[in-house]
């Protein structure tokens, strides 16, 4: 009875998980690999609040006592990353060179839902039987990965704004005009009121916060900067991309500042170490939501090596709408160009996988990641850090066709 039992329920669930798999196939296969990344992260948060029991009691990985609660969770989080790196870094390697719907791969990149979950299920489980000296060596390489994913988010940025300052210049009307000026003088508003904002949060009266006070200045400067830039008659700027970079560079500064340990005399929102359990929550889903759509609008994005068969200028479509399926739905013979790269669109999300990791682990060096997400030295000056090259990558696309004049800039 028991095994019959058994035995039905094991059929139930590969029913369902069939179900499930065949109605992917039908969707947009962006939201599909969304929703498996999506996945990672819950389970990482689940196992960085719960798994450390568990690994304790693992010989392979409790190979010293001195071993602390603290680096229990952040095996926890990297091993799962570890693992849905690899699901998708093989499939970037996989996907090279895929140009048009006639090849085999385009099928294996939007289909066969089942054994990619599984192979995504193995890969997870597999990381927790790996020597922890290989564990180390990954949350190494993911600093650095994780920033190279802040660096695509800063380029898509930089990509945004002139395309949006592009398209409302191109309809050559006085409203849109207008429109621009008025979104760049709030944006500039914003941007020096925010930061006043930033000296009383993060520079308490009696204490000496010089770092700080340099942290929030920085942006304050540049943001000028970004105008005398923009606005030069020798420089085709606008100032459209000029407020709204400035404004994100004091937003990144405000979340560095807000990333100091909280012990640090000089942040003054954070008085005490306890956090209820509503803001770490909170906190989860902010960063989960903001790691997804970072990712999904980089991995589909024509900006960054598009295929060779799709223009950088192409047909521009939804986010979670997949244009592949309606093409091969069409029954036409001719084979019909790729709308992005299959092979970034993986690597995109691996790198993610590194800095949802580094996230979730305090950078793999905070005191306090225990009870907190982002906290620590590290994440400030990468988050501080980002700011600046974001300014230096904004000056550079205004400067770069007075220094190059003979190439051609998008």
């Amino acid at each position: 009875m028991a095994c019959c039992l058994a035995s039905c329920c094991a059929s139930a669930t590969c029913g369902l998980c069939s179900s499930v798999a065949s109605g992917i196939t039908r969707k947009s296969a962006r939201i599909a690999y969304c929703g498996l990344f999506g996945a990672s992260l819950v389970v990482s948060w689940i196992l960085r609040e719960t798994g450390a029991p568990l690994l304790e009691k693992l010989p392979w990985i409790n190979t010293s006592d001195s071993f602390t609660k603290e680096w229990y969770q952040q095996q926890a989080v990297l091993r799962v990353s570890f693992g849905n790196f690899l699901f998708f870094a093989i499939y970037a390697l996989i996907m090279i060179g895929v140009k048009d719907q006639n090849d085999r791969r385009d099928s294996w990149h939007h289909g066969g839902w089942g054994l990619k979950m599984i192979a995504w299920f193995l890969l997870v489980v597999l990381m927790f039987f790996v020597p922890n000296v290989i564990v180390s060596i990954y949350g190494t390489l993911s600093k650095f990965g994780a920033g190279a994913f802040l660096l695509v988010q800063v380029v898509l940025l930089l990509d945004a704004t002139h395309n949006w300052n592009d398209s409302w210049v191109e309809k050559d009307e006085k409203k849109w005009y207008i429109a621009l000026l008025v979104i760049s003088i709030v944006c500039y508003i914003a941007t020096y009121a925010f930061s006043g904002i930033l000296f009383i949060w993060f520079n308490p009266s009696g204490q000496d916060c010089g770092l700080n006070v340099f942290f929030i200045v920085v942006p304050m400067i540049l943001a000028f900067v970004f105008a005398i830039i923009a606005l030069h008659p020798a420089v085709n700027g606008s100032l459209l991309p000029a407020s709204v970079i400035s404004v994100y560079c004091a937003y990144v500064c405000y979340t560095g500042l807000s990333s100091e340990p909280h012990d640090y005399v000089c942040n003054g929102l954070n008085k005490s170490k306890a956090v209820n359990a509503s803001t770490l929550i909170l906190g989860m889903l902010t960063t989960v939501l903001s790691v997804l759509y970072s990712a999904l609008r980089a991995g589909s994005s024509t900006t960054f090596l598009s295929p060779p068969s799709s223009p950088r200028s192409g047909v521009k479509d939804s986010l979670l709408e997949d244009p592949e399926d309606g093409k091969r739905k069409s029954g036409e013979a001719e084979a019909r160009p790729v709308s992005y790269s299959y092979s970034f669109f993986h690597i995109i999300f691996a790198l993610a996988s590194m800095y949802a990791a580094m996230l979730l682990s305090g950078w793999t060096d905070s005191s306090e990641s225990a009870t907190l997400i982002d906290v620590g030295w590290t994440s400030v000056w990468v988050k501080i850090c980002t700011g600046w090259v974001t300014a230096v990558l904004y000056i550079w696309t205004l400067i770069a066709p007075l220094i190059l004049p003979d190439r051609e800039f998008y």
